[in-house]
Formats: C-alpha cells, structure tokens, sequence
C-alpha cells in the first residue's frame, strides 16, 4: 500500500518539481519529468561544435559569488573557477600549490608556516601580494562580515585584538601562526574562504560597513581566477570570459563559460539533450538513470557528504519538554523514515543510507578510516516500517497516546501536525513526500512548504523552521569539518544548538563547544581522533540531525569535452577543459 502511495505521489513531483541544486555546500540529483527532452542521453545527443565556449547548468541564482560568504556547492563551483588561493586541487584529487610558491617552510613543532607567494596579478592588471591574504582573512573572521565560514580559521592563532596572526614580511612571504599541529591546514589553503579578494573594491562598495558582499554583487568585480565575470543576467545567465593575468593562463584554452541559471531540471536535460548544455550537473530524471548507465556522457564518482533531515532545537513542537523528550521525540521520527525506499526510488543511482552525520570513508587526520559508531538510525534488516512500535513507545514517553487502527498504523492524541520546510526540487520533494508517508503511520500529519533557494537558505539560518530538509559536503576530508558547523556560534549551525541556553527543551551545549576546542588543540592525534567520536556521540545523541542516505555526484558531460574535473567536496574545475568540434 504505502509503495503504491509514494509512486504515486513522486509521479505528481515529477511533473512539476524544479531543481536547487545544493545547499549549505550541497548538490542533489533531480528527479523532474523528461517530457520535454526530446531524445534521451541514451542514445547519441546533439553536440555544440563552438570549441571557444563551454556551456554548463550548475544550478539557480547563486546566494553569493563572495568567496567569504559563500556557503552553497554551486557558489563554491564558481568560486574555484574565478579565483585561486595558495593551494588547489588537481584533477587526480591531490593538493598542489597554486599561489605558493612550492611546498611552505614550517616549523619543527608545526605551528608556524612561512609560505612564499609565486608573483602573480588580480584580473586588472595589479600585482596580488602576501598582504592581500593578510587582509582577506582578517575580513573573513571579522564579525561585520558575518561569514558562515569564518570558524574555519580557528586553526590560526589570534592576537589580543581579534586579528589573526598572518603577517606579511614582504610583498611575497606569508608568515602564519597556529594554536596546534593542523592535519587539514593545505586544505583550508584550497578552500574559497581563504581566496584573496580585492580590497579597493570591496571597501568602495561598501563605504558604511552594511554589506559586506556589495562587491560581487553584479558583473565586472575584480577576481584572480582563470575565468572573471562578464555578464549577467540575473536568474536567466552568466557569461565568464578568460582572464589573461590568471598565473596559469597560458594552459587555459576555453574563451568563454556561459552558465544556464535554472531551477527547471525539464528543461535543463532538454537543453543538454538539444545540444544548448555541454555539461549538465545533477539534472538527470530519476527514470533515466538505468538507461545511461552504461552511456559514456554519465559520470558518478565519489562524494564525502550527507543529505539529512534537520530539526530546530528551539522550534515551539518541542515546548513543554524536557530536553531527554526533546530527544527521544526527534529519535522516534528518525526511526520511522525508510532509508532504504528512499533511496531506491527518489534516489536510484547507488546511494547509500546513512547511520550517521560524518560519511563513509573519512580519515581521522591519524592516517586511518574514522570508524563512525552504530547510532541505530538505519538498521538493514528493520525498515521505517518495522520501527513503529518503537517509534510509539518513545513518543508515549513524551506525553503522547495511541489508538491502534488495526492495520500496522496508530493515530495519535493529541493531534500533531509538523511542517517540513525544503526548497522547490522533485528530489526533495519527493523526499519529503516519503517522510510525510513514514510519519502518518503514527498518525502525524506533515505539512511540506517550499521555499525559493535563497529564502530557504536564510531561514534555516535564523531558525524560522521547525524541520528542514538538509545537506553537507565535505569541504575537506577530515571529519572535524563536520563537527565544527554545530559549535553555538557557527554560521553553519542551522539547528539552533547552542543559540539558546536559557530552552530547557534544548541540549545543554557547552561541552560540546569545549570539545570542538580541544579537537582544535590536541596535538596527539591518535586523542584527537578520540574527541572526534566523542564530539559525534553527542551530536548524534540529540537526534537533531537525522542523516537519511550519503551523497554520490552524478553529472553529464558531453563526448567532445574533456578535461573537466571535479573533487570529492563537489567542486567542479573547468579551466582546463578542452572542447573539439566533434
């Protein structure tokens, strides 16, 4: 019954889902209907012979181009493409030098990194010295900016002003200092947060402090990358034409990437199917993927991230309760969603349920596997289904009865009605339709609200939600990156932890903000490792992070292009592609 019920709900999602692709550093696979592709990815598509241009879809309007304030995988995409910092990724997923100049000189207790700067110039013409990473870090940390990312320089020692201790000793020599041995300090030097921007602009545009993001606001903004803004049309496209002062431009042989802005995933595949997409990132109708598996134009490869179900800690269902029936109310929801359905029908491209929050396959920063502990989120052998009763159980514990209709389904008393709050997209709706179906077996009515991307974006934000559909990738692969999000003042804490002490209903925080400090100091990794299971014990204890399955990237790419690559935080790099007119 309940299978019959979802097909047919996910049918009505996908004649008429749109697509968002991404969310706090997120990307997902679009179920939309494939009505208006006129011929399927199975079979050979139309291929643009403009050998100048690449086209690509990554998503909608994105939130910020900022590099500092930008938090979304599709933002990121960009940010990669049209700046660089003193480290990048290459295309076997390794770090290398960029900016630096070769391998840092560090010190012998690993706490102080003299980093020399290759000459390099911003898109203008300028020379980009050690002191335009001086100022771009301090104004990612400072508290006017406002940057969801700004936890991430934790790792750098302050002074007693707030500022970091970066220093530049000459135009090109970085000197920076640690509070601990970092495991993960390269890949903070690849992550955008740590791109340098231009100062002159950004203080020209934003002459009184109010926002801080002003300079990225339109075309033409000065960048370092391979690639500087145009032209752009908003919610329609953006044009971005080489930059001849990138430090690597000679390797660049595309002229122009012109991006397709659209939360339509129909039409997105039928522009890729028409030939008007060269690359198509996530757009794939669910009942298509078993046709291109074996087609040449569809990649899945490896991605460190999961999509999960968020839970406002200080939202108003949890009055009245403790913070243990806080928990266990949030338990028996989570025990209720099938995984496994999920991910075989909204989901179909291998994906695996998830456990718990941090992914299968990070290392510990100790050389080893993190070996996440069974948290009884998903079990293989008991389905949604099969949690009923438990589920009953344990929502009876938080002042709640049952009548047992007699067919595997209780209604309950008093009434309950939650709302589950996502953005437009037939995946995630298709996803929020099966929760509504697992949670109605108890009798709890699901409202689903959508959001435009943005919107939705900013109220997970500031808490005006009381569930949420969500998603984390990995900005680097090294489980603290998903621990640290939940400290009480991280911009990226979008489930409240922490943010109240005074909600009774909510988890007591302190400790857990103490561990992250203590994960940032420990010198002794093996310990360290230890805090980090710690850490997620206690995260995954308040049951306000339900992870439902980890993400794989799947993509299109047409047979004429090659040398596009993309890492296992989602990222994309095109500034090495080449493209053939057949």
């Amino acid at each position: 019954m309940k299978k019959k019920i979802i097909a047919a709900l996910l049918v009505a999602s996908m004649a008429t889902g749109l697509l968002a692709c991404g969310n706090n550093a997120s990307g997902d696979t679009s179920t939309g209907s494939s009505d208006a592709a006129t011929t399927t990815t199975a079979e050979a598509t139309t291929v643009d012979t403009d050998t100048t241009t690449l086209r690509i879809c990554l998503a909608s309007e994105p939130d910020y181009l900022d590099p500092a304030l930008n938090s979304s995988v599709d933002g990121a995409c960009l940010a990669v493409n049209s700046f660089v910092g003193l480290y990048t990724y290459d295309e076997n997923n390794n770090l290398v030098p960029a900016l630096s100049d070769g391998e840092p000189e560090v010190s012998e207790d690993g706490l102080h990194y003299t980093i020399k700067l290759i000459e390099s110039k911003w898109s203008n013409g300028e020379e980009l010295t050690a002191n335009d990473f001086v100022y771009s870090w301090n104004r990612a940390v400072a508290e006017e900016t406002a940057a969801d990312y700004s936890y991430m320089f934790a790792p750098i020692a302050t002074n007693e002003d707030g500022t970091l201790k970066v220093e530049a000793t000459d135009d090109y020599t970085l000197e920076v200092e640690l509070n601990a041995p970092c495991a993960y300090f390269y890949d903070l030097l690849a992550f955008p947060t740590f791109m340098p921007v231009y100062q002159p602009a950004v203080e020209e545009a934003n002459p009184d402090g109010t926002n801080p993001g002003a300079w990225a606001q339109e075309a033409g903004f000065v960048s370092n990358g391979a690639f500087t803004l145009e032209s752009w049309t908003h919610n329609e496209s953006m044009v971005y034409t080489k930059n001849p002062n990138f430090y690597r431009a000679d390797e660049v042989k595309l002229e122009k990437l012109e991006f397709m802005l659209s939360a339509d995933d129909t039409a997105i595949y039928a522009a890729y199917n028409n030939g008007d997409l060269d690359f198509d990132d996530q757009h794939i109708p669910s009942d298509e993927i078993e046709a291109l598996a074996n087609n040449p134009e569809f990649h899945v490869i490896d991605t460190l991230g999961t999509y999960y179900v968020g839970f406002n800690v200080n939202s108003d269902l949890f009055d009245g309760l403790t913070a243990d029936q806080a928990s266990k109310m949030r338990q028996a929801l989570s025990l209720l969603i099938d995984r496994q359905w999920i991910v075989d029908t909204v989901e179909p491209t291998e994906k695996t349920p998830a456990d718990t929050f941090i992914p299968d396959g990070m290392v510990d920063g100790n050389g080893e596997v993190f070996e996440a502990a069974d948290f009884g989120y998903y079990d293989a052998t008991t389905t949604g289904a099969g949690n009923v009763e438990e589920a009953v159980k344990l929502l009876e514990e938080c002042g709640y009865s049952f009548t047992d209709n007699g067919d595997g389904t209780y209604a309950i008393s008093p009434a309950l009605e939650v709302t589950y709050l996502t953005n437009p997209s037939s995946t995630h709706e298709g996803v929020a339709q099966c929760i509504q179906q697992d949670w109605s077996a108890v009798g709890i009515s699901v409202k689903v609200e959508t959001e435009d991307w943005n919107v939705f974006l900013e109220d997970r934000k500031a808490g005006k939600f009381d569930i949420a559909r969500e998603g984390w990738i990995a900005d680097f692969n090294d489980p603290i990156n998903m621990l640290e999000m939940w400290i009480s003042n991280g911009g990226n804490n979008d489930m409240q932890l922490g943010n109240d002490p005074s909600n009774t209903a909510a988890p007591d925080w302190t400790k857990y903000d103490e561990l992250i400090n203590e994960i940032y100091a420990e010198t002794d990794y093996a310990k360290r490792a230890e805090l980090m299971h710690e850490a997620e014990d206690m995260l995954m204890s308040t049951y306000a992070v339900v992870p439902v399955y980890y993400y794989n990237h799947i993509y299109l790419q047409k047979s004429n292009v090659t040398g596009v690559y993309a890492t296992t935080n989602n990222n994309i790099y095109f500034m090495y592609a080449t493209k053939t007119a057949e």
